[in-house]
């Protein structure tokens, strides 16, 4: 197997935001800073961040999403046809919602070629030793959370789910442009769809949820048809994070062999932090040969750190259905899903990150 994305030893993407970011984010809320002073902070910050992860040994560094607020609404409202509006709720985690935002698609979707996030990308990309990685919310995110869609410009699902695959072909081919060979995916609608909560929840709020991961699957692969043979795109499948909560719980088998066997994804990062996520049964599906199966053995939600023992023999109940040479290791998702961040301490995070560089470096060398 090649030595590109994702690597042995991997992470999902996010990362705490600073005190610097953090103050100068406040600030700028509240007006006391300007758009170009908040911009020279970041680029200070992100620049720091970068060295950490290439200080630490891994062979990809993100921007740690320190421009953003949100893993996926950031992105969706920079896209063409969307509106975000003030909701009547947030997203209700374990005993917390977030802030209350809800997308609505009241024109025809495209991918702007001035998208923000392109020039976050070049940033990185022009400052990053190792591969520089860029995250962005799957498709299948956008539909399981609109609220709402136009019927006179999408009358079902099919014409709304061609129109998002022309959107994200449209995106890979930008990012490709400006020099991205490591995008992911983060879904957490895979994740939903192994609840049957949030089947139902999505049913009351007019989900068709018919045959979707099947139709979720078309879509993606459509959309992976745009990427170059030299680009690699992989997905994080999510079940929540928020200030260290989740949100559902159910093992990947509802949706095991469609996932794994029937899209072209490059890596699959997954969950498997506790027994909310099931057990590596539904592995079995993985086809034999360059997929890479990314085991998020890590946590995130604590600042506890792992023993290297215990990992390696949760890596080796998986080997029963994956064979080694197509595992990767990383935490189970980002560290700061939104701007607020989970409940550890900094130092924390980074040892996390060190233990995993170590525990690949024993494991495959």
């Amino acid at each position: 197997m090649s030595d590109g994305p994702p690597f042995r030893a991997d992470h999902v993407g996010s990362l705490l935001r600073t005190v610097a970011i953090a103050e100068a984010r406040a600030k700028r809320s509240k007006g006391e800073l300007s758009a170009a002073e908040l911009k020279e902070i970041e680029d200070r910050e992100i620049e720091k961040i970068i060295r950490k992860q290439e200080a630490i040994g891994l062979k990809s560094a993100t921007d740690g999403e320190f421009r953003r607020a949100w893993w996926h609404f950031d992105f969706f409202g920079m896209l063409n046809g969307i509106e975000l509006r003030e909701a009547a709720s947030g997203i209700q985690f374990q005993g917390v919602q977030t802030k209350a935002q809800a997308p609505h698609i009241v024109a025809p979707l495209s991918f702007p070629f001035n998208h923000l996030m392109l020039d976050h990308f070049r940033f990185l990309n022009a400052h990053a030793q190792v591969t520089p990685k860029m995250t962005i919310p799957s498709p299948n995110v956008l539909h399981f959370r609109l609220v709402s869609v136009n019927p006179k410009i999408y009358p079902d699902r099919d014409s709304l789910f061609a129109a998002l695959a022309q959107t994200y072909r449209d995106a890979v081919k930008a990012f490709y442009a400006a020099g991205c060979r490591y995008l992911q995916f983060d879904d957490t609608a895979w994740a939903y769809l192994c609840s049957k909560d949030e089947v139902e929840k999505a049913k009351a709020r007019g989900t068709n949820v018919q045959n979707l991961p099947q139709a979720y699957a078309q879509m993606i692969n459509r959309v992976l048809e745009a990427k170059p043979k030299d680009m690699a795109i992989t997905t994080h499948i999510c079940r929540g994070n928020f200030r260290s909560t989740w949100i559902t719980s159910g093992g990947y088998e509802p949706v095991a062999e469609v996932l794994f066997g029937g899209c072209n994804y490059d890596g699959y990062f997954l969950e498997y932090d506790t027994e909310r996520a099931g057990g590596f049964e539904p592995l079995r599906f993985v086809p034999k040969g360059n997929k890479r199966i990314v085991l998020g053995l890590i946590t995130t939600k604590t600042g506890t750190i792992e023993h290297k023992d215990a990992i390696k023999r949760r890596i080796g109940e998986a080997e029963k259905y994956v064979a080694r040479d197509q595992l990767c290791l990383s935490p189970q998702c980002g560290f700061a899903s939104t701007e607020e961040g989970n409940i550890l301490a900094e130092n924390e995070q980074w040892a996390k990150l060190k233990l995993i560089v170590e525990l690949a470096g024993e494991l495959w060398g």
